[in-house]
């Protein structure tokens, strides 16, 4: 299959639909599956109606069928065709953060939505993304668009379209190239099923900033206890890893350039994955900063970039230093974790 790309630009004025996004939107029409640019990361989106065209998403990414995937939308009229119920909860969260990276769990109705989409669920996740080139697809296609992040399952999820051609050339009909996405991170979602919102899987929306619009959350207990099964789509299997093995390193950096020079006695090759701030401080074979430490943003934005840097090195083995799990950092500590197994060495 040619993989056809379209190079757009990321501040696109919806009312202009770039002739560009057209095309894509009519593959997305006939069936194809379409690779397109959000605020977090790139999305592979496919019409979430036709489960033929959404088993496609399945094909392409080597992705288990019993993972759900995420519908994004461009109108609330269209969360409103998909779901049987909108609790008060949700309404307020819609009006505080969409179009935005959060992701809400809502009843579906039957009959509407696609039975791959939702993974045989009574309920279906819907986000509605702050990316002008993804909504103007949505519109352009006026469909409700499937969409998982745009990799090879288990890998790094692509910030740019540069990382959707090196996992899926050939694979898909097409990639929407708008440049390189913003927060980095997939969305936060939200279970608005339970009787106090659950985070199925921490994102761009933090935990504090939720509980400063709806009052108290939960946090899902399988994101901290790895032998539950998470109930989140994209967070049942392994996700965000290198080619490389990898942990986790809680400790200062003096303590993980022990654990550098360990491997090193045996031959091994070592990478660090670091921030701007300790970027000198470490010896070894590759070492790459992924944002800095006082402003955690960064990290998150450039995180899976970096992850991917390490695959274009000859590096054995990864040591990655940890960040605090305030704000983003909850998020980005849970795609490191995912990322190395959970394996995690204590300086304690």
């Amino acid at each position: 299959m040619e993989t056809n790309i379209w190079i757009v630009d990321n501040i696109v004025d919806k009312q202009s639909i770039y002739p560009q996004v057209k095309e894509a939107a009519q593959l997305l029409k006939s069936g194809e599956v379409v690779a397109f640019p959000t605020e977090t990361v790139y999305g592979l989106g496919a019409n979430a109606k036709d489960a033929k065209a959404v088993e496609k998403i399945f094909a392409a990414k080597g992705r288990p069928s019993d993972n759900p995937l995420i519908v994004h939308i461009a109108h609330l009229k269209q969360l409103e065709e998909m779901v049987s119920a909108i609790p008060d909860v949700a309404h307020t969260l819609i009006k505080r953060f969409w179009p935005g990276p959060l992701t809400l769990v809502l009843p579906k109705k039957e009959g509407v939505i696609s039975d791959p989409v939702t993974a045989g669920l009574p309920t279906v996740a819907v986000r509605m993304p702050a990316h002008p080139v993804a909504l103007a697809l949505i519109e352009a296609s006026g469909l409700p668009l499937a969409a998982p992040s745009a990799n090879i399952s288990g890998r790094p999820s692509p910030t740019t379209a540069a990382h959707v051609f090196a996992d899926l050339n050939g694979r898909i009909a097409g990639i929407v190239d708008g440049g390189e996405t913003g927060i980095g991170v997939e969305s936060t979602v939200l279970d608005c099923t339970t009787k106090v919102p659950t985070i199925l899987r921490p994102g761009g929306v933090t935990k504090e900033a939720l509980e400063k619009v709806i009052g108290n959350v939960f946090v899902d207990s399988a994101l901290t206890d790895e032998r539950q099964t998470p109930k989140s789509p994209g967070m049942k299997y392994t996700h965000y890893a290198p080619k490389s093995p990898m942990a986790i390193v809680q400790g200062s950096p003096a303590f993980l350039q022990t654990l550098v020079n360990k491997q090193r006695t045996l031959g091994k090759k070592v990478g660090v994955l670091t921030t701007e701030e300790n970027r000198s401080f470490y010896d070894a074979d590759v070492v790459l900063a992924c944002g800095s430490r006082h402003d955690l943003h960064t990290v998150a934005s450039h995180l899976y970039d970096t992850l991917r840097k390490f695959d274009e090195t000859d590096v054995d083995f990864i040591y990655s230093e940890s960040f605090p799990t305030e704000g983003i950092g909850e998020a980005i500590m849970n795609r490191l974790k995912k990322a190395a197994g959970h394996q995690v060495i204590d300086e304690k």
